[in-house]
């Protein structure tokens, strides 16, 4: 197949050629007379899984011919036998307890958060530097000098390695022993050179192994190396001044150059691989002259001029500038819906997989279902979500919505009966709500199947699996596998199937997900003991390294690719997305072992090798025939920068006004500019009048005929809340996750100081600073389950326990309390209206006067805010001395007092001298007669406290659209 030469044989396919129909083409023209066998015997490798099935997919399209031996790079064999590999899992399990025990050791290493990123990181240098051939001990030899901090992290991770090499005297990492494969693969290809021809393609030599591989098949007498997206235009003296690797690493051609180099070859002797030609000749010239090394830029200067062809260059271009990613999302989305309405293959190329969840989102409304090369991270799919729940039970004491969103998911009781089970849970979740408890258990379960009709088992099925899981010590992992197994399927199956898994394992994600549950179980004891939290983070870490991908997409041609799986495969249009500094290229993951300077000493990769690699991905997706570069120039935080190759672009374009540059970089960005319109048209929402301030009319007889005294202060300040609640009978609904808030606090304080004063009456030596705080201690124990929240309403009750005992000495010593809590209620004559009252305590003096307090856990209202507005205490001394109380009988109230119990103790007396109790009377049935009148509407929020008070029916009212200064707009309603 090839000539006898005495130089290495390099070949080059140019950007923007389908690399691997090039392949193929190739190898088609050169078995062209040929025996039919000659292609059989030749041996093709290939670095990806994905080229493979491109490329046997281009041969079965024809002509019928042998096809050659593909082979992957992971694939190979040697003679002789070596150890096996590692399993990677193993191997991480391993790594992981190795960096728990250094954390142990040394805690100001790193937080015990980053366990799992840390033996990441660890592996992955691991397997960088067997690729590279560096052992730990180059590392120990490195020349530390004023990096101690950098050093001691360095001994650190030596130390680890070795302890991991020393647990496998047997077994060889995977990367170890590719390396020691191709060593001895090249050691028997120097004794014996194969005759067949060997072919590797489609690799750019990132890898030292793969690097020492491609040099070695260069060199036989039937090798050749074809190297993807090699630039021919790049002029020979460029290509010398990519030696210095400091200033040239960054270079998309510069692994090619190394290639070159270490063969003692120059750029002249890589020839085309075939006749195949890229798409945009000129565009690759402009390309090649932007992304020339910083140091040689100066080049623009001198070659500039010499690029006349811009317009062809760019006429396929379109530079897309949005003010925002989700402007930047909607306009590729736009265009990806015309390639498919045109029938055109178009492809999004970004490696930002949020730009790439924003199109796909955007093209749902079209349902267009983009074929997505990397799929769904599979912690993000249902079962992925669903085994993350159940893990979390085991570490965190049970919430309601933790509850509710494992009842609620669509694989817990997968098994039978699903319809019934989603109606208890709708059941269960508002009984929650009204009744708590903020943390369920078994016991909150059975009250709740008390006197209801519920499927037989389902109750014992929910206290089953669902009370007590939390674990508070250490298990080894194989324990936790078990119980996450049997668990996750009992609530997957539900009662009515306890030895089926439910649809957990169903599907494709589930598959996968079962996969990934069987081979943690397969090596679980190598995990040694974790805590429940550990495990958890260790099951979360192991599903996002897995994603799904659903090939069944109805739109195979509208596709997302990332920039590995731009190489192997081609479209009319490509979509370059996210080209901002940090995107694309990425910023670099910083390592926590060794530092730049340490790397480089080392031999290993530095961040300016990778930002090559993504530059190398960049040119040859540039080269395309037709090619869309967006960006946006704004993210929700920042300003962002425009990556450095399209910064260099458009900077050379910029800088050539005679050959038109500006001109054309200007019908770029116009042509971007139009589907930005678009984007914005399509996005414009339709002007709808803002509701006006609502005054709804109710009939009379479908009015409150009823209010608690606690409500008048509503009426006066919202009287929409009145009607909301009271007419059209609507509730809030309580939140899912309790909380203690304001409510719940006046709860239980009003029952502390209820409980601590009639301790009192009983005994007088209970009138003690002391005896409060031992109450308090007790009441707050039995219904706050917040530690934090108990020992906050704590601390306020020490301060003001002192200051309440003394004050209530003096209470008593006046009057003695005669009711708590008591019921109360009147007519309000001639009106058919009841007014209701449920009284804090009322005291009785030795005349008969009657002195009435109230407890305030907020700061009670001031004496010239009762007056106006907020009259609670004065209408009900007013329903006292009317006979409201049954108990008490019609008295005289002698005074009346809000008591605050805030950080400090305040008392606030009630207005009585200047608002007697019979005037007060009078005004409420002005004020309740006034709402008997059909034409007065119950407006929203018309006299309220503070404009950023917010009700509990500001929504209903449409607040916003609306501010105090609108007048209200009465509404009859029959």
């Amino acid at each position: 197949m090839f000539k006898d030469t005495t130089t290495p044989r390099l070949f080059g396919v140019p950007c923007g050629v389908d690399f691997p129909k090039a392949l193929v083409n190739g190898l088609l023209t050169r078995s062209t007379g040929l025996p039919p066998d000659a292609l059989a015997r030749c041996e093709v490798i290939l670095n990806t899984t994905r080229m493979t099935r491109r490329v046997r997919q281009l041969f079965d399209a024809g002509p019928a011919v042998l096809l050659p031996r593909l082979t992957l790079l992971g694939g190979l064999t040697a003679g002789s036998p070596l150890p096996p590999a590692i399993p990677a899992l193993r191997r991480r399990l391993e790594l992981t307890q190795l960096v728990s025990k250094l954390l142990d050791t040394q805690p100001d290493l790193a937080s015990r958060a980053s366990l799992y990123d840390l033996a990441d990181s660890l592996a992955g240098l691991m397997d960088e530097m067997q690729g590279e051939g560096v052992s730990t001990d180059v590392i120990r030899d490195l020349d530390v000098t004023d990096q101690s901090g950098h050093w001691a992290r360095a001994q650190s991770f030596i130390g680890i390695a070795d302890q991991l090499v020393a647990l496998h005297d047997d077994a060889m990492d995977k990367e170890a022993r590719q390396r020691q494969l191709v060593t001895d693969l090249i050691a028997r290809w120097q004794d014996t050179p194969p005759q067949h021809p060997i072919i590797l393609a489609g690799s750019t030599g990132s890898r030292g192994t793969t690097l020492m591989l491609m040099k070695a098949i260069a060199q036989l007498p039937q090798g050749a190396v074809i190297l993807p997206g090699f630039d021919f235009d790049q002029p020979d003296a460029v290509w010398a001044e990519l030696d210095n690797p400091l200033t040239s690493e960054d270079h998309p051609q510069y692994r090619f150059h190394k290639i070159l180099r270490d063969l003692e070859m120059s750029s002249g002797d890589v020839t085309p691989w075939s006749s195949d030609q890229p798409a945009a000749p000129a565009r690759n010239r402009l390309i090649s002259l932007a992304l020339r090394p910083a140091p040689v830029t100066d080049a623009w200067m001198r070659e500039g001029p010499k690029l006349q062809d811009l317009g062809t260059a760019t006429e396929h271009l379109t530079l897309v500038e949005a003010d925002g990613p989700r402007a930047e999302a909607l306009a590729i989305a736009l265009r990806l819906r015309q390639a498919a309405e045109d029938g055109q293959t178009a492809a999004l190329i970004t490696p930002d997989r949020m730009l790439t969840r924003q199109v796909a989102s955007a093209l749902d409304q079209w349902d267009i279902l983009p074929d997505d090369s990397a799929g769904v991270p599979l912690q993000l799919t249902p079962p992925g979500r669903f085994l993350r729940h159940v893990a979390r039970l085991f570490s965190r004491t049970l919430t309601s919505d933790q509850l509710l969103t494992l009842l609620k998911h669509p694989l817990t009781h997968s098994g039978a009966e699903r319809g019934k089970h989603l109606l208890h849970t709708r059941d269960l979740e508002l009984h929650i709500r009204r009744n708590g408890p903020p943390f369920p258990d078994g016991a909150s379960f059975t009250r709740f199947g008390t006197a209801r009709d519920l499927t037989p088992g389902w109750i014992d099925w929910l206290s089953h699996c669902f009370d007590a899981q939390v674990v508070a010590h250490t298990l080894p992992l194989s324990d936790w596998m078990i119980r996450l197994r049997i668990l996750a399927e009992t609530i997957a199956a539900g009662p009515q199937a306890p030895d089926a898994s439910g649809g957990l394992w169903d599907q494709k994600a589930g598959r996968e997900a079962l996969r990934i549950v069987e081979e943690l179980e397969g090596e679980a004891h190598h995990g040694g003991d974790l805590s429940a939290r550990d495990f958890g983070d260790l099951l979360g870490a192991l599903l996002s390294q897995d994603e799904v991908r659903d090939r069944d997409a109805p739109y195979g041609s509208i596709m997302i690719w990332g920039t590995l799986e731009a190489r192997v495969q081609g479209a009319d249009l490509l979509i370059l997305g996210g080209l901002n500094e940090g995107s694309w290229p990425e910023a670099a993951s910083p390592d926590p072992w060794l530092n730049r300077q340490m790397r480089s000493q080392a031999g290993l990769l530095l961040p300016e090798r990778r930002i090559g690699l993504a530059a190398h991905d960049f040119q040859q997706a540039i080269a395309g025939a037709e090619v869309w570069l967006t960006r946006a120039k704004r993210t929700d935080e920042a300003d962002t920068v425009p990556s450095r190759w399209l910064n260099r672009m458009t900077n050379l374009l910029s800088g050539l006004p005679e050959q038109q540059g500006p001109a054309q970089l200007d019908a770029m960005r116009r042509r971007g500019q139009t589907w930005l319109d678009w984007a914005r048209a399509l996005e414009k929402p339709t002007p709808i009048a803002p509701a006006g301030r609502p005054s709804p009319r109710p009939p009379v007889s479908a009015r409150p005929r009823k209010l608690s005294v606690t409500e008048i202060p509503r009426l006066i300040r919202d009287p929409y809340a009145i009607y909301a609640k009271h007419v059209l009978r609507l509730k809030p609904l309580n939140p899912l996750v309790q909380e203690p808030d304001a409510l719940l606090r006046g709860i239980v304080l009003h029952r502390v100081f209820e409980l601590f004063v009639k301790q009192t009456l009983a005994d007088d030596t209970a009138l003690s600073p002391e005896v409060l705080i031992e109450t308090a201690l007790k009441e707050l124990e039995a219904h706050v389950p917040w530690p934090v929240a108990r020992s906050l309403w704590m601390s306020r009750i020490r301060r003001i326990a002192r200051a309440f005992v003394e004050g209530e000495q003096n209470r008593q010593q006046r009057a003695t309390p005669a009711l708590f809590e008591g019921e109360g209620h009147a007519r309000l004559d001639p009106l058919d209206f009841t007014l209701t009252c449920r009284a804090d305590r009322i005291d009785r003096d030795a005349r008969g006067m009657l002195h009435l307090f109230d407890y305030k856990t907020g700061a009670p209202p001031t004496v010239a805010m009762q007056k106006k507005f907020d009259k609670q205490l004065l209408i009900e001394a007013a329903l006292v001395e009317q006979g409201g109380f049954e108990a008490l009988g019609p008295g005289e109230v002698q005074s009346a007092a809000f008591l605050g119990l805030g950080n400090t103790l305040k008392e606030v007396t009630a207005p009585l001298d200047s608002d007697p109790p019979d005037q007060v009377w009078d005004e409420l049935k002005e004020l309740i007669s006034a709402y008997f009148d059909p034409n007065q509407g119950y407006s929203s929020r018309s006299m309220m406290h503070k404009d950023d008070q917010l009700g509990d029916y500001d929504h209903l009212a449409r607040y916003g659209e609306w501010d105090r200064s609108t007048d209200p707009t009465p509404e009859d309603l029959l």
